[in-house]
C-alpha cells in the first residue's frame, strides 16, 4: 500500500459523511423494533446482543488486568466468558457488571459517533472489535456467529454505497439501544420465577454484598438512559 492510498483510507476513516434523511432514521428504528419486540425474531436477533454482552465481559476483563482465556456463544443465545485472576476485587466486579451494560453503552457510543457524522469510523471500529473477539472464541457456533456478523460489516463497509452504509449503521445502533433494554427485563422475569440463580446480578451480589435487585436496577438504568440519550442524538439529523 503506497502513501497516497494509506492517506486516503485514513482521511475516509476519520472524516465525516452526510447524515441520512429523517425518514431513514425512523425507518431503521422501526426495523430495530421489528426484530426485538416479536419473540420469534428476538430468539434469532438476540445472538447479536449476546456477542456484545460477552464482548463486554471480555474487554473489561482485559482492561482490568485479568487474563481472558476464552468466550463461548451458544445457540440458545446464552454465552460464557472465562477469565483468570483474583476471584474478588474491583476487576472482577467490573467484569461481571460489563455484560448487561455493554450492548446499550455500545449503542450510546455508536450514537455519539453518528451524531458527528462518522459513519465509516463506526463501521470499521465494529469490524475491528468483532475480529478481536473472534480470536477468543472457543466453540464452533460462536465462531460462526461472529464470522457472519463481522462479514456483514465488511461487505457493507467495502461494497455498499454511502446511503446503504448510513442506513446499516443507524439500524445497528438502534438495535443495540433497543435490544439492550430487553435482556434486563428478561432477567428480572426469570428471577421472579425463582430462576437465573447464577446470573450476573447474583454473582455481583455475592461479590459486593449488595442485593441482586439493586444490580438489576443498575442494568435497567443504564439501558434505559442509553436508549433515551442515544435516541435523542440519532433523531437530531
Amino acid at each position: 500500500m503506497d502513501t497516497s492510498t494509506a492517506t486516503s483510507l485514513w482521511d475516509e476513516l476519520i472524516g465525516t459523511q452526510p447524515d441520512p434523511d429523517l425518514w431513514v432514521v425512523l425507518a431503521t428504528l422501526v426495523a430495530a423494533l421489528a426484530i426485538v419486540v416479536p419473540h420469534a425474531l428476538w430468539r434469532v436477533s438476540r445472538n447479536a446482543i449476546t456477542i456484545a454482552h460477552e464482548g463486554g465481559h471480555g474487554l473489561v476483563a482485559l482492561l482490568t488486568g485479568r487474563q481472558l482465556t476464552g468466550i463461548r456463544l451458544h445457540s440458545d443465545t446464552s454465552g460464557l466468558t472465562v477469565s483468570r485472576g483474583k476471584p474478588h476485587g474491583l476487576g472482577m466486579i467490573l467484569t461481571a457488571a460489563a455484560g448487561y451494560t455493554a450492548p446499550p453503552l455500545l449503542g450510546l457510543g455508536g450514537a455519539a459517533l453518528l451524531a458527528t457524522g462518522r459513519i465509516t469510523l463506526l463501521l470499521w471500529l465494529a469490524t475491528a472489535l468483532l475480529v478481536a473477539m473472534l480470536v477468543m472464541i472457543r466453540n464452533a457456533y460462536g465462531a460462526l456467529t461472529v464470522v457472519l456478523t463481522g462479514g456483514t460489516f465488511v461487505v457493507v463497509s467495502w461494497l455498499a454505497g454511502p446511503q446503504v452504509q448510513a442506513a446499516f449503521a443507524y439500524a445497528v445502533v438502534w438495535f443495540l439501544l433497543v435490544g439492550g433494554v430487553r435482556p434486563a427485563f428478561e432477567l428480572q422475569a426469570k428471577r421472579v420465577r425463582g430462576g437465573a440463580g447464577d446470573s450476573d446480578a447474583d454473582q455481583l451480589s455475592r461479590l459486593t454484598h449488595v442485593p441482586a435487585g439493586l444490580w438489576l436496577f443498575l442494568f435497567h438504568a443504564v439501558s434505559l438512559c442509553s436508549l433515551i440519550g442515544g435516541g435523542r442524538w440519532l433523531l437530531e439529523v
